[in-house]
C-alpha cells in the first residue's frame, strides 16, 4: 500500500468530537463511560476564535487520554465500572497507574512478607527486637492505607465496596493494623495466624496479575475437583470400615519379633481414625508396602484388600481427577480467552467513539490516532506512530475504520525496523571479499555443515560420558585441562565465527537457537579459563558443557515442539511457582504458630516413628558412633525450615513420618494440618499438570492445523511508505508545534535522498503469543462470538435510547461517545 498524494484530512482533522467537552463535564453512569454536558453561563464569545480553538484542543486532549485509559483497561482486563468518573478520580487514577506506584505496592508487600524472617520464631541471624519489627510493620501498613485511599479516591466509595478483592484487602489491613498496635503496646508477640494473610497484599500488586489469574483458575476448578474428592473419600471411608474387621481374621504368630509386628498390625487399623489416617497415607504410597506387610505375614490373602484399594483410589479415581480437572481447565481457558477478546473489543469500541468527529464519523484520522498513542504509549516515536497507523489501516483509505481499529492490540506491539536494501551484509564489499563471505554464507546454510555439527555434538556428548565414567575418585573438577575440552571448544568457536561472518551478527543473533549456541560456547570458554587459571569458585561453569547436547533435539520435529512448548511455558510456570510459594507461606505461618519447637532429637519415643527422630551416640571399640534419624531437622522453628519441611511434604516420600512425629508431641488433631496441606498441594499440582498438558496438546493441534505456517518467525508485517508521506507527516508535526519529534522522520527522508529512493519498506515484528495461536485455532468460533456480542449490544441499546436520544442521533447507537472530564 503506497500513497503518493495525501488528502488533507489524512494529515489534519480539526473537526469536533461527536460529543466533546466544551464546558464542564459531569459523569452520570455506572460504567464510567457516558457523560452529560452541563452548559456554563459564562461561555466564551462566539467570535473569540483563539479561545474556541484552545477549548477544542483541550477537549481533544481529554478524549485522547480517556481513549487510552479504555484501551489500557481492555488490555489489563480491568472492569469498566472502575473507569475514572470525574476530575479527582482521573488524577488519582493516573497517580495509581504508574510504575513508581506499582513498585511501592510491590516493595510494601515484600516487606510485610519478609518480616516473618525477623519475627518470633525468627531465623537466628535475622532476629529483630519487637519494637523494630512492629514499627516496620506499622510503617508498611500505613503505606497500604495510602494506596487504598488513592484507590478509593479513584473508584469512589460505592465502587470501592463493590470491588471484592479490594474489600478483602481492606479487611485484612484492618486486622493486621490492630494486631501490630497490640504487639507494639504489649512489647511481646502472641499467636498471630493472621500473618498468613499478608500474601494478599502481594497478590493484589499489579505485577502479580498472572498469580491472580492462577488463583482464579484454581477456585474455578474446585467444584469438579471437590466432586471427585468426595468420591475418593467415600471409598476411603468404606475401606476404613473394612480395616478393623480385617484385623480380626486369623491370629498367626510371627516367626520373628512377632509381638512387635502384631502390635504394628493392630495399630494400623485398630480404630476408625487410624484406619482413615493410614489409608490416606497409603493413597500417597508413602507407607506402602510397610502398611501391608504385617497383615500379609499373618494372612497372604490380605493383600487383596490393599491391591483393590490402590487400584480404585490411586489408579482410577486419581487419574479420573486429573482428567476432570484437565477438561475443566480447557473449558476455563477457552472461556477466559473469549471473555478477554470481547472485553478488548468493547474497549476498542469505546476508544473509537472518542476519536471520531461529527464531520467524519466513519473513521479515525492520523492526527487523532497520533494523539491517542501519545497517551497510550508515550515512549513511541513519531515514526512508529505513523507506521502503526499505516499497518492498522488495511482498507487503504485516509481514515481507520472501526473494522480495522479492532486489530489495534495486535498491531500496536510491533517493533519497526527499516528493511535492508541488501540481501547480505557483505554485498557492498569488494568482489574478492564478497565471494569469500558469500561462500561462507552458503557453507553455514548447507545441510552438510549442519549435520556435521550435529555429529560433533553427539561425539562430544559420548566423550563426556566416557570421561565421567572413567573418573578416579569422583573428582569431576580436575585441575588439569583435558585436551578433548580444548578440541571441541575450538570446533564450536570456529562454528560461531563462521556463522557470525556468513550470516552477519544481526541475522545470527536473531535466532533463538543461535543465541543458545552462543551462550553455551561462551560459558564453555569461561569454564576453560576457570580451569586454566585455577579459579576454583568458577568451576561450576564446567558443568554447563553438556547443554550443547540440546542442539540434537532440533533434528526431530516432535522434540522441537516439546522444547518450544517448554520455553513458552517458562513465564506461566514462574507465576504458578509463585502461586505455590504463596500457599507455602500461608501454611508455614500456621505451622510456626502451632508446631514451633515441638520437634527435637530423641522426641517421639512413644510413637511408631521414634527411630526416625533418635539421636544416640555410643562407643564401639575406640571410636564413638553417632546414630541419627535426622527427621528432627524437619521442623517449623522458623520460616526457612518451614519451607523446607513443606517441600518435603509436597514430595510425599515418607511424609507421614513428619506428620506422626509432630502429632506425637501435640495432639492427633494436628494430622488435619498435614492432610489439608496435601490436598491443597494436590490441587495446585493437578492444575500445573493440566496446564502443561493443555499447552502441549494445544500446540500439537495448532501444528497439525497449520502445517505450512512458520510460527517460529513470530508476527511479521511489511509496510512501504513514500517520501511524500513522510514529508507530509513532518509538516503536520511542525504545524502542531511538535517539530522536536520529527528527527527520525527526517532521517528517513535523508536516507531516501542518499540512495535515490522514492519509498522505503519497514518490517514490524513481535513474538507470537498464546493469544495469536488461539485466534487461529478458534477462528470460526470467534466470528460466532462477535455476532453474539453484537446482538447482545443491540438488545441493550434500546434501553439507553430514551435517556440520550438527542446525543445519540449524531452517531451509531453502538458507538456511544465518551468524553473525559475536563480538569
Amino acid at each position: 500500500m503506497q500513497w503518493r498524494e495525501l488528502p488533507a484530512i489524512y494529515l489534519e482533522d480539526s473537526g469536533s468530537p461527536v460529543e466533546r467537552s466544551s464546558y464542564l463535564i459531569e459523569l452520570h453512569t455506572d460504567d464510567g463511560g457516558s457523560y452529560d454536558v452541563v452548559h456554563d453561563a459564562s461561555s466564551p464569545a462566539a467570535g473569540d476564535c483563539c479561545a474556541q480553538q484552545s477549548a477544542a484542543r483541550h477537549n481533544w486532549e481529554m478524549n485522547y487520554q480517556e481513549a487510552a485509559i479504555y484501551l489500557q483497561e481492555g488490555e489489563n482486563n480491568d472492569k469498566f465500572f472502575t473507569h475514572p468518573k470525574n476530575a479527582k478520580a482521573l488524577a488519582a487514577y493516573l497517580f495509581a497507574h504508574n510504575h513508581l506506584f506499582y513498585l511501592m505496592e510491590l516493595s510494601t508487600a515484600l516487606l510485610l512478607l519478609l518480616l516473618s524472617l525477623c519475627e518470633a520464631p525468627a531465623v537466628p541471624m535475622l532476629r529483630l527486637g519487637i519494637f523494630v519489627h512492629a514499627t516496620l510493620e506499622l510503617f508498611a501498613l500505613i503505606v497500604v492505607v495510602f494506596e487504598l485511599s488513592m484507590k478509593m479516591r479513584w473508584l469512589g466509595f460505592q465502587t470501592f465496596i463493590r470491588h471484592k478483592r479490594t474489600m478483602v484487602k481492606t479487611c485484612v489491613l484492618f486486622v493486621q493494623f490492630i494486631e501490630a498496635i497490640v504487639v507494639l503496646v504489649r512489647q511481646t508477640s502472641h499467636v498471630r495466624i493472621t500473618r498468613a494473610l499478608r500474601c494478599i497484599f502481594l497478590v493484589d500488586c499489579r505485577y502479580c496479575g498472572a498469580v491472580r489469574r492462577n488463583l482464579r483458575q484454581i477456585f474455578q476448578s474446585l467444584p469438579p475437583f471437590i466432586d471427585i474428592l468426595l468420591l475418593l473419600l467415600f471409598f476411603m471411608v468404606i475401606f476404613a470400615i473394612l480395616g478393623p474387621l480385617k484385623r480380626t481374621s486369623a491370629e498367626v504368630p510371627f516367626p520373628r519379633e512377632g509381638i512387635r509386628e502384631l502390635w504394628k498390625c493392630e495399630w494400623y487399623f485398630n480404630t476408625l481414625e487410624n484406619s482413615l489416617v493410614n489409608l490416606f497415607v497409603l493413597l500417597t504410597t508413602s507407607n506402602f508396602p510397610d502398611v501391608m506387610m504385617p497383615s500379609y505375614a499373618r494372612n497372604p490373602w490380605s493383600c487383596v484388600f490393599f491391591i483393590v484399594y490402590l487400584s480404585i483410589e490411586l489408579y482410577f479415581i486419581m487419574n479420573l481427577l486429573l482428567a476432570v480437572v484437565f477438561d475443566t481447565f480447557n473449558d476455563i481457558e477457552k472461556r477466559k480467552f473469549k471473555s478477554l477478546l470481547l472485553h478488548k473489543r468493547t474497549a476498542i469500541q469505546h476508544a473509537y467513539g472518542l476519536l471520531v468527529t461529527k464531520q467524519r464519523p466513519s473513521g479515525v484520522s492520523f492526527k487523532h490516532f497520533e494523539g491517542l498513542l501519545r497517551f497510550y504509549k508515550p515512549r513511541m516515536c513519531a515514526r512508529e506512530r505513523y507506521l502503526t497507523f499505516k499497518a492498522l489501516n488495511q482498507s487503504n483509505t485516509p481514515l481507520v475504520s472501526l473494522k480495522d481499529f479492532y486489530n489495534f492490540y495486535e498491531v500496536v506491539g510491533l517493533k519497526w525496523k527499516a528493511k535492508r536494501n541488501r540481501e547480505h551484509w557483505f554485498d557492498d564489499l569488494p568482489r574478492t571479499a564478497f565471494l569469500i563471505f558469500k561462500g561462507i554464507n552458503i557453507l553455514v546454510k548447507s545441510r552438510v555443515f549442519q549435520y556435521t555439527m550435529y555429529t560433533v555434538v553427539a561425539v562430544n556428548g559420548i566423550w563426556i560420558l566416557v570421561e565421567t565414567f572413567m573418573l578416579q575418585g569422583g573428582n569431576f573438577f580436575s585441575r588439569n585441562v583435558p585436551w578433548s575440552y580444548i578440541v571441541f571448544l575450538t570446533i564450536y568457536g570456529v562454528e560461531l565465527l563462521l556463522k557470525t561472518t556468513g550470516l552477519g551478527p544481526v541475522e545470527y543473533l536473531s535466532s533463538g537457537w543461535n543465541l543458545f549456541d552462543f551462550s553455551v560456547t561462551l560459558f564453555a570458554f569461561l569454564g576453560l579459563m576457570a580451569l586454566a587459571f585455577d579459579m576454583e569458585p568458577f568451576y561450576f561453569i564446567v558443568v554447563l558443557r553438556p547443554l550443547q547436547l540440546l542442539r540434537l533435539f532440533k533434528l526431530k520435529k516432535r522434540y522441537r515442539n516439546v522444547l518450544d512448548t517448554m520455553f513458552e511455558l517458562f513465564p506461566r510456570m514462574a507465576s504458578l511457582g509463585l502461586t505455590l510459594l504463596i500457599f507455602y507461606y500461608c501454611f508455614a505461618i500456621v505451622g510456626m504458630e502451632f508446631f514451633a519447637g515441638v520437634v527435637y532429637p530423641n522426641c517421639c519415643n512413644t510413637s511408631t516413628v521414634a527411630d526416625s527422630y533418635r539421636w544416640v551416640n555410643h562407643t564401639v571399640g575406640n571410636r564413638t558412633v553417632v546414630e541419627e534419624g535426622y527427621y528432627y531437622l524437619n521442623n517449623f522453628d522458623n520460616i526457612l525450615n518451614s519451607f523446607v519441611t513443606l517441600f518435603e511434604l509436597t514430595v510425599v516420600n515418607d511424609w507421614y513420618i513428619i506428620m506422626e512425629g509432630v502429632t506425637s508431641q501435640t495432639t492427633h488433631w494436628s494430622r488435619l494440618y498435614f492432610m489439608i496441606f496435601y490436598i491443597v498441594t494436590m490441587v495446585v499440582m493437578t492444575i500445573i499438570v493440566a496446564f502443561i498438558l493443555d499447552a502441549f496438546v494445544f500446540r500439537m493441534n495448532y501444528t497439525r492445523k497449520n502445517q505450512d505456517s512458520e510460527e517460529d518467525n513470530g508476527i511479521v508485517l511489511e509496510k512501504e511508505i513514500s517520501k511524500e508521506e513522510v514529508i507530509g507527516i513532518i509538516e503536520l508535526y511542525k504545524r502542531n508545534s511538535a517539530a522536536t519529534e520529527t528527527a527520525q522522520l527526517q532521517k528517513i527522508v535523508l536516507q531516501m535522498d542518499k540512495y535515490g529512493q522514492m519509498s522505503t519498506v519497514f518490517l514490524g515484528r513481535r513474538s507470537r503469543t498464546k493469544s495469536d495461536l488461539s485466534m487461529k485455532m478458534y477462528e470460526e468460533e470467534i466470528q460466532e462470538w462477535y455476532e453474539e456480542h453484537s446482538r447482545k449490544e443491540e438488545s441493550q441499546t434500546p434501553l439507553q435510547e430514551p435517556a440520550s436520544a438527542s446525543s445519540s442521533s449524531l452517531k451509531p447507537l453502538s458507538l456511544r461517545q465518551r468524553s473525559q472530564t475536563v480538569i
